[in-house]
């Protein structure tokens, strides 16, 4: 073989060589992939202060579904979660509430307590044992321009039209300090402080809102005294619900609980037209003597008439 060939053979075997040898060079060099990080442990500090923070909180029962009247709790309805602050007089055991039967509807998220269990609607848990729930009817004028609110006080008023069985009209506060349950079907609050309604959204709470403007019933906590009255007067005449201040801070007091409550019904009496004058029309004074004394008055009833004669 020509010697230049087996040169030029010799030359293209030593460029090859010098290129493949940069070439491994250069992939030894390239960087190994990090092994993946290994999770770590909690450290000392986070078991303590996570230890710390379980031990304040306080075991409360909740509900896990919605739960229907009238049907006994079991294991399986019950969570228990700890809180930094539970609700007084929550249940701290599932224990607690195991095989206890609701009166009422319970939705889930319901932290429970005794009177989760006590008997009555919501509005039996919003009055005292003195007192009774009463509905009235409303429009936009009676109501206050539909922005009554369970929880404010109102004065119901009563005007009485002139007609053949009343000669003579009249308007007066029929029955005062009367407190809202509920508006519609917005209510209050239970006596133990608690919303009777469920806790709604903020679109059905809007909605709620817009309802209780345009709403027709209103509910009343009337003192049993009281309560025939303002039957009559419902039926008697028109009403108006005059709203009273939040600054009364008596008002809660107004009727029960309160040595003065008495003292108010005998002003809330004395305020009051006679029942003839309030069922029958108004019946004339009786005439007064030249010497100034009044004399002694006879009642005739003709039919739903009454008048009073000096004999």
């Amino acid at each position: 073989m020509n010697s230049r060939v087996t040169m030029g053979l010799a030359g293209l075997l030593l460029v090859g060589a010098v290129f493949f040898g940069y070439w491994g060079l250069v992939l030894s060099r390239q960087p190994v992939p990090p092994p993946p990080a290994q999770p770590t442990a909690p450290s000392v500090v986070e078991q303590t202060t996570s230890s710390a923070e379980d031990q304040t909180r306080q075991p409360v029962v909740v509900l896990v579904r919605d739960v229907p009247p009238f049907m006994p709790l079991t294991a399986a309805d019950l969570a228990l979660e700890k809180l930094r602050t539970a609700p007084a007089g929550s249940l701290s055991a599932i224990s607690q509430a195991v095989g206890r039967t609701p009166w009422r509807q319970l939705n889930a998220g319901t932290w429970l307590n005794q009177q989760s269990f006590d008997s009555g609607g919501a509005l039996a848990r919003m009055i005292h044992s003195d007192e009774r729930a009463l509905a009235v009817a409303v429009d936009e004028v009676i109501g206050a321009a539909g922005q009554l609110s369970p929880g404010d006080y109102v004065d119901v008023l009563l005007f009485l039209r002139q007609d053949t069985s009343n000669p003579q009209q009249s308007a007066q506060i029929a029955v005062p300090a009367m407190r809202v349950l509920a508006v519609g079907e917005q209510l209050g609050l239970t006596n133990d402080g608690q919303p009777a309604s469920p806790t709604l959204s903020s679109d059905d709470k809007l909605k709620q809102d817009q309802r209780r403007v345009a709403a027709r019933t209103v509910v009343l906590a009337v003192p049993e005294q009281l309560l025939s009255r303002l039957m009559l007067a419902t039926q008697v005449g028109v009403l108006r619900l005059a709203v009273r201040s939040s600054e009364e801070q008596r008002l809660a007091h107004y009727w029960a609980g309160n040595a003065d409550a008495s003292d108010h019904l005998d002003v809330a009496n004395g305020n009051l037209f006679q029942f003839t004058q309030l069922a029958l029309g108004s019946a004339p004074r009786s005439p007064v003597a030249h010497g100034g004394a009044p004399r002694s008055a006879v009642e005739v009833i003709r039919g739903n008439q009454v008048t009073q004669q000096t004999p």
